[in-house]
């Protein structure tokens, strides 16, 4: 059963009593911090964003677990952000684990240790909430988007894509265990790949996407890192043309050239050529293009822990 995502009320006024929420996202790639409120019309919208590259998800396809080192990175970064978080006086800090609390030999040892950081609850989210709550993050900052939509979520670990109507939950999701970070650690890991590695890590994304039948969408939307950085090199709009052209582009440059010439951090352009063959195979399977979201994971997560807060 998919999880149910409450929508937000509505009503009159400005925001919400300076009502705010922090949300501390460990990823594949990065940590992520967004600290938010909630304006009457249902949207989230940020105060402060911040984040550190850690590469828990490159340590865990070396070495099926997290070491050490990488733990107290981890814990000293997650501590920085609570902090910053109490600072900005939020009424509740939401600590949440994504493809690393599934993946890693020793996710038990991970959230231990980050608790103990943020002295705060910390949960591992399951690929279904990562994918629904992603999907609520973006189509609740797509004012322009109705009807049926996908929505693609790629991480470092997992991809999720989901489907329903703009204004609920999704009727219909899928998670595949494979991302950008995974894909180019198998694949792709030269900084100037083969056609012949192109091949094979298309291959392994269609191998993923055997059987999937995706309700048909009339709009559909990209969020995670990878699209962020791709509307750099092809604007907002992803179709099957930009994704190929994108594609060719990394191809090209490698990821010192991305980094130069697109002003992407050097991590991200990385795995950027992975996360575009992920979307482009993804695109082809929905048929319409792709809008890069504007939220996305943390705007879902922050929008369901101020429907809370008001509730309570």
């Amino acid at each position: 059963m998919l999880p149910k995502l409450t929508p937000a009320p509505t009503g009159a006024g400005g925001t919400l009593s300076g009502m705010r929420v922090a949300i501390i996202d460990v990823g594949s790639n990065t940590i992520r911090l967004l600290i938010a409120h909630r304006r009457n019309s249902g949207e989230v919208e940020p105060v402060r964003e911040e984040r550190t590259v850690v590469g828990l998800g490159a340590e865990i396809e070396r070495l099926g677990r997290i070491s050490d080192a990488k733990l107290a990175e981890a814990a000293e970064s997650t501590r920085e952000f609570a902090r910053l978080a109490r600072l900005a006086g939020c009424d509740a800090i939401d600590v949440v684990i994504t493809a690393p609390g599934r993946q890693s030999g020793n996710a038990e040892r991970l959230v231990s240790v980050l608790e103990h950081a943020a002295d705060a609850p910390v949960r591992v989210l399951s690929a279904r909430e990562e994918g629904a709550l992603a999907y609520l993050g973006a189509v609740r900052r797509a004012a322009d988007v109705i009807g049926p939509v996908a929505v693609c979520d790629i991480g470092g670990g997992s991809t999720e894509l989901a489907v329903g109507l703009a204004d609920g939950s999704p009727d219909w999701l899928r998670s595949f265990e494979t991302g950008s970070l995974r894909l180019t650690h198998r694949y792709l890991h030269d900084g100037r790949p083969s056609r012949k590695d192109l091949r094979a890590a298309r291959g392994h994304v269609r191998e993923h996407l055997v059987g999937t039948r995706p309700p048909w969408a009339g709009a559909a939307l990209a969020t995670g890192g990878a699209a962020r950085a791709l509307r750099k090199l092809s604007g907002r709009n992803l179709g099957a043309e930009e994704l190929a052209g994108a594609v060719d582009t990394c191809m090209r440059l490698g990821p010192g050239g991305l980094a130069r010439r697109y002003d992407i951090d050097p991590a991200r352009a990385g795995t950027l050529l992975a996360g575009a063959v992920i979307l482009s195979e993804l695109q082809e399977l929905v048929g319409v293009p792709f809008l890069v979201a504007r939220g996305g994971l943390r705007e879902g997560l922050a929008h369901s822990l101020l429907v809370d807060q008001v509730a309570a």
